[in-house]
């Protein structure tokens, strides 16, 4: 569709864009990147046929772009710009109407069927058919680039340019600008080459980037490649750290602020724990990263309060969640800040336990029962009840962990539990078997970021090895505590 072969130019003789050369596809959104001066506006001309080409060739469907005539390339090609305007009190049908000059002919242009069919049929697929008769100064600024995107698509062009199309837009209209772009594309084979300074609206719904530096290209990839943390800092010299998105498999970047205040370390221990006949909860002086399986606060996140509450073995509710979140606002919690979940087990049998190493420390927080056991080999045998965690799991680590060694928190922790089980010959009564856990355990790993990075937590790392002890010690002893009491 466009290949862009060793073009350098710009505004004068010295070239601004240097031996630039990348190929486009017909149907591709194609994204533009690159700090301010980098040349991606200069780059957007020039494909445009508004700045002269100093030295090399772009070529749109096997034509040099200088054998166009200036009415055969706006049928050919259609701009949006970041600052689109209209001076005229035209009302939306006439600016959009504006697109089909490329396409009429004769001295004496007139206005014919076809020209209606297509400003009609662009202005209902864009959603601004409803207000064709207002004038288009009454209308928002994310109405009116919907009009402008309507009046370049009237132009029926085979590639759009767009020069940062969702600046000044609000969320939900450039979601929905760029959520219409990228069906247009796949239905309707329509070419989009655009500039983004947004890396990651750039990396959600692009095909492909090229990222521009010093009027050079630094890289032309799919989006996870052009994305990676080391080559962003270095073209923006920017603190920056990459994350994929929950929802699609499209990569985010996250800016890291440079912290003003020094980090004080800290570490967690049982100064912070608080137990009733009704919850235990722990609250941090600062928040602390966390992944755990809580009914609140689950996955991963940042969060200051912990609160593990003691329901009556019949528990239900068809929304746990909402219920939960009710409970913790009753009781002076803010649930985006909490991790909460729920057991069955008498609370004052928990166990916890703190254990040192050279430069970090852990804090485990157990309460367990066994009246749920289960053989997860041979979980098929039980039918699925939703019943309240029996053995829930709070480590608390002082020191800094990777994403790796929260996940080996995790796979180290099980571990132990499953061996604590093990030796305590807990049954799973179902299958006559021995018992790897309850039904409905819970876990939480939360580190204080502060202090020693921790890259791996598996169980003979330093860290592993104290996580190892505090679980198994910690189930054993809560699992004891918790017998005991029903013996009696």
């Amino acid at each position: 569709m466009l290949s862009v072969q060793q073009v350098s130019g710009g505004y004068s003789s010295e070239a601004v864009l240097k031996d630039i050369s990348f190929d486009v596809e017909k149907g591709e959104l194609f994204g533009i990147l690159g700090p301010n001066g980098s040349g991606k506006t200069t780059l957007l001309k020039m494909l445009s046929g508004i700045l002269p080409i100093q030295k090399g060739e772009i070529i749109i469907n096997r034509k040099r772009l200088q054998e166009y005539r200036p009415k055969q390339l706006a049928q050919m090609i259609a701009v949006l710009s970041q600052h689109s305007s209209q001076s005229f009190s035209y009302t939306v049908k006439e600016t959009v109407s504006l697109g089909r000059y490329a396409h009429q002919k004769g001295l004496f242009q007139s206005w014919s069927k076809a020209d209606e069919e297509v400003v009609q049929r662009v202005m209902k697929q864009i959603g601004v058919s409803r207000f064709q008769n207002k004038n288009i100064q009454e209308l928002s600024g994310g109405e009116k680039q919907r009009v402008f995107l309507a009046q370049s698509l009237a132009q029926e062009p085979e590639i759009l340019l767009l020069d940062e199309p969702t600046n000044h837009l609000d969320l939900s209209y450039q979601k929905e600008l760029l959520d219409f772009l990228k069906q247009w594309t796949s239905e309707n084979g329509l070419t989009v080459i655009s500039i983004f300074h947004d890396l990651n609206l750039a990396g959600l719904y692009c095909d492909r980037l090229l990222l521009l530096e010093n009027g050079r290209i630094n890289i032309d990839h799919i989006p996870n490649e052009v994305l990676r943390e080391e080559r962003i800092r270095d073209v923006y010299h920017t603190d920056i750290q990459k994350h994929p998105h929950p929802k699609v498999a499209a990569p985010q970047m996250v800016l890291l602020p440079k912290v003003k205040n020094e980090v004080v370390e800290f570490d967690i221990n049982e100064s912070m724990l608080h137990i009733s006949e009704e919850l235990i909860e722990l609250t941090s002086p600062m928040p602390l990263r966390t992944m755990s399986s809580g009914v609140i606060g689950s996955g991963t996140g940042w969060h200051q309060t912990f609160v593990n509450r003691h329901v009556h073995k019949g528990y239900s509710c068809s929304d746990h969640r909402s219920e939960m979140a009710s409970f913790l606002k009753s009781k002076g919690f803010e649930p985006s800040e909490t991790v909460g979940m729920m057991t069955a087990v008498v609370l004052e049998d928990v166990v916890y336990k703190r254990f040192e190493h050279n430069s970090f420390s852990i804090f485990a927080v157990v309460t367990a029962g066994v009246g749920n056991a289960i053989d997860a080999s041979r979980s098929e045998q039980h039918s699925f009840e939703m019943t309240p965690g029996t053995i829930n799991t709070w480590i608390f680590v002082s020191g800094e962990l990777t994403e790796e060694a929260f996940i080996q928190c995790i796979m180290t922790a099980t571990e132990a539990k499953v061996k604590a089980l093990n030796d305590l010959k807990i049954i799973d009564e179902v299958t006559g078997t021995i018992a790897t856990g309850t039904s409905t355990d819970s876990i939480l790993i939360a580190a204080t970021q502060t202090g020693e990075v921790l890259e791996f937590a598996g169980t003979i790392t330093p860290l592993g090895k104290l996580i190892s002890k505090a679980v198994y010690q910690c189930t054993i002893e809560a699992i004891q505590k918790s017998s005991k009491r029903k013996r009696k």
